[in-house]
């Protein structure tokens, strides 16, 4: 299993134990890493890489959204890798932030009719490979990350959180 550094903060929002969060990020973040080092011959850096985890509420995260992304609205997960980086390409030691907002995640999964623990997988896989430089703004870049995101997905035992939908 790949070692990464994982910081917590739980900032607002109705969130488990810091303790729960930090042991289920590990597991699954940890096995992303280990998956793009494997499948998809992604180097890391030989001394764990470092991230930092903000569990918030939709206030928070749309402030976020707003100063840096120039989006007035709350949203589900923001990524800020910490250097400019490519698939495939090293990582720095620091790999970024991932911030993480509770009510929209708990909406969004009871709109899907998830788990809120498989929903909240699947934003830590997706805010996980921003940090390494996959993005889903044109078609065949989406089709590439969402395809990535559902073999992670599949080796922690949980459906395509895509189904039929074309990539976005």
């Amino acid at each position: 299993m790949t070692a990464l550094d994982i910081q917590i903060s739980v900032e607002a929002g109705d969130w488990p134990p810091e303790d729960e969060l930090q042991s289920f990020c590990e597991r699954v973040l940890e096995a992303a890493a280990d998956f793009l080092a494997r499948e998809e011959n992604q180097p890391l850096p030989a001394q764990a890489a470092e991230l930092s985890l903000v569990f918030t509420d939709d206030q928070s995260i749309r402030a976020i959204n707003a100063e840096w992304r120039g989006q007035d609205k709350a949203t589900n997960v923001l990524s800020f890798p910490a250097f400019p980086v490519t698939p495939g390409r090293m990582p720095g030691p620091m790999l970024g932030d991932i911030v993480v907002a509770h009510e929209t995640l708990r909406r969004e999964a009871a709109e899907l009719e998830k788990p809120f623990d498989a929903h909240l997988t699947h934003l830590l896989v997706h805010g996980f490979l921003h940090l390494f430089g996959y993005d889903h703004i044109e078609d065949d870049e989406a089709e590439r990350m969402e395809g990535l995101e559902t073999r992670i997905l599949a080796r922690l035992g949980l459906s395509d959180p895509y189904g039929d939908q074309p990539p976005h």
